[in-house]
């Protein structure tokens, strides 16, 4: 019976217990969040009232205007403009293709740009704003702007962009800038530039834009501006303002190099002018060359297949990364070497019959029935070949090739440009290392000297070597490096910064050596091979000109005219003036332009007479600098 009674006790009991533990949870938790918001409240307030803060306050950058590039006279070669863009947030869009379509039914938006903006959305992850349409006229901003409270997330921004006022004319030198890509922002970070490039959409790609980029990027600066939730800025606290970009003021004349362009005509070619005295460059021309403004906001596709598969390469910079066999132009360094090493003295005559025999080969003059008596002047002047099939016998291959790699050739010369290629300097070792598969192919041949000491065979330079060398020469045996850069003038004080050159090299060169090449060279002028296209000089002008075969005759006649034109051959000349104390030395090269004395002589005259008498053949647009441009 007892027991009966007691048994409604036990369902009390365990529900008491159960009471008792869901308490001590419960104030286990409230202790816990007690403890919590007193953390929160004492320990870390400092912390979260930065994050809130933050949220509250966000930083802009102030993109820098890029640094100008002039010539050494002052005339604009690289500049900006300030035009306007419509542009999209789009951390503030839902619904990125009805703002498009909302946007095109105000102004005109291209396919190619609505194609360009979603390129630009993906890669431009990092950035505030895309741009949808640049360079908006006058109307279409003023019809924006009243609208823009119907299309929520876009803006009107005035953007600096990048002009090139000469077009193509010294393309190869200044380059050109484009977009930043992926491959761009990893080398940013690694270079820790980050901050220093935050809203910045463009880099240097190629030339001088590409490797004084550092110094015409310039400094990004910020603004700190209060926000609302939607990201729209409410009012500025504080703006550090950007720093422009130095200006870089180049050792090239402007008019030099418009006045050789023009002088190219429609031939394809090359041409580098120096200061023999410091290494200026004074010119440098590739042509067919390129409109770098194409490039500055994206080039189209039909622009891009229309340069990259062009067989004219007018993209390829011909002065620094095409290379050639010298031709004849090579003697007077050959001449120098002989008499420099002692294998020749300036009076040494052979009897030119009109060929050379080695063996059972025969390596003809271009002189039917030869030159005659020809000594080491004469040589030079009528360009005897006998004489340097013999001579290259008689000095051999690695002898060559030790004197003409001295004085630069087959080297890179260290000009302030990206892309510059080393060419061949052959010798036993390059050619033992070039052919190293092929046991029957890589051993040295003695005929192949030969054709080196006419400047033909392996022979392969770039024209900025074969410039540096004639400037050498003409300077006694004193080689500068050649360099475009003539100073940076900092864009806050007008600070000037020349460049720090490496000493010249002095090859100790005897003196009547060098005085005997320079007479042979101006004796060509005179009476040789450059005697028409420099007749009535007023100035005295050494030169020796050359002609490279494109592919061999087998003992046939030249006969240009029988002949596809990409397979005529090449013409070069070298020249520099004043002869007793030359302040230019060049060299040209004019593709599938036949003999040297035809086509390049006439345009190193062009340039000697534009450089040293101020004729100008054509009138030419030029753009001086102002104050008003940045």
């Amino acid at each position: 019976m007892d027991n009966h009674f007691e048994q409604p006790s036990l369902p009390r009991q365990k529900f008491m217990l159960r009471l008792r533990l869901i308490s001590w949870v419960v104030l286990v938790a409230f202790l816990m969040l007690v403890a919590r918001v007193f953390y929160l409240q004492y320990y870390s307030s400092d912390y979260y009232s930065a994050r809130a803060e933050n949220n509250r306050i966000s930083l802009l950058p102030n993109v820098p205007d890029r640094g100008i590039i002039t010539d050494r006279n002052g005339v604009v070669l690289a500049r900006n403009y300030v035009s306007l863009s419509v542009e999209v947030r789009p951390g503030q869009i839902t619904d990125i293709a009805k703002t498009i379509e909302q946007l095109s039914s105000l102004i005109s938006v291209s396919q190619r740009e609505q194609k360009r903006f979603r390129r630009l959305l993906r890669e431009e992850r990092y950035s505030e704003t895309v741009p949808v349409r640049y360079h908006l006229s006058d109307n279409e901003a003023a019809l924006l702007a009243a609208n823009l409270y119907r299309i929520p997330g876009i803006e009107i921004k005035a953007r600096s962009f990048r002009q090139y006022p000469l077009g193509a004319s010294v393309a190869h030198v200044i380059g050109y800038i484009g977009r930043i890509n992926k491959l761009d922002v990893e080398d940013i970070a690694r270079r820790r530039l980050v901050a220093n490039y935050r809203g910045s959409r463009h880099i240097g790609r190629t030339g001088i834009e590409r490797f004084y980029e550092v110094d015409l990027h310039g400094k990004t600066g910020y603004q700190r501006v209060e926000v609302d939730a939607t990201g729209t800025v409410k009012r500025r606290l504080h703006n550090e303002p950007a720093i422009a970009g130095n200006r870089i003021e180049l050792t090239l004349d402007s008019g030099l190099q418009q006045v050789v362009e023009e002088a190219f005509g429609e031939h394809k070619g090359a041409m580098v002018a120096l200061d023999p005295n410091n290494g200026d460059i004074l010119a440098l021309v590739s042509q067919p060359s390129f409109d770098p403004n194409l490039f500055v906001e994206g080039i189209s596709v039909k622009d891009w297949r229309a340069l990259s598969q062009s067989p004219d390469k007018p993209l390829l910079n011909r002065a620094i990364s095409g290379t050639y066999p010298p031709g004849s132009t090579f003697k007077p360094f050959m001449a120098l070497a002989a008499l420099e090493t002692g294998v020749r003295t300036p009076e040494q005559s052979i009897v030119d019959p009109g060929y050379f025999k080695l063996g059972n080969n025969t390596f003809r003059d271009s002189k039917a029935g030869g030159h005659g008596v020809v000594d080491m002047h004469k040589s030079i002047v009528e360009s005897c070949d006998t004489y340097y099939y013999r001579l290259a016998h008689e000095m051999g291959i690695d002898a060559i090739a030790k004197f003409m790699g001295g004085i630069g050739f087959g080297q890179r010369t260290g000009v302030d440009l990206h892309n510059e290629v080393r060419g061949v300097l052959p010798s036993r070792q390059w050619k033992h290392k070039r052919y190293a598969a092929s046991a029957r192919q890589k051993k040295w041949i003695g005929g192949e000297t030969i054709s080196v000491g006419i400047g033909q065979g392996y022979n392969s330079y770039t024209l900025i070597q074969l410039a540096q060398a004639v400037a050498a020469l003409a300077n006694d045996g004193v080689m500068h490096r050649p360099h475009l850069l003539k100073r940076i003038i900092d864009s806050q004080d007008s600070e000037t910064k020349v460049p720090e050159k490496p000493p010249p090299l002095r090859f100790g060169w005897q003196q009547e050596h060098i005085d005997l090449i320079k007479d042979a060279m101006v004796d060509v002028n005179i009476r040789g091979t450059g005697k028409i296209p420099f007749a009535n000089t007023p100035y005295s002008a050494a030169g020796k000109t050359g002609t490279v075969q494109k592919y061999s005759l087998k003992g046939a006649i030249y006969d240009a005219s029988r002949i596809k034109e990409e397979l005529r051959d090449h013409a070069l000349f070298v020249a520099f003036a004043p002869a007793d104390e030359p302040k230019i030395a060049l060299a040209v090269i004019v593709e599938n332009g036949g003999f040297g004395a035809s086509t390049a002589a006439p345009i190193a005259r062009i340039a000697l007479d534009y450089y040293l008498l101020g004729k100008e053949p054509g009138v030419r647009k030029s753009t001086k600098i102002n104050r008003s441009e940045g």
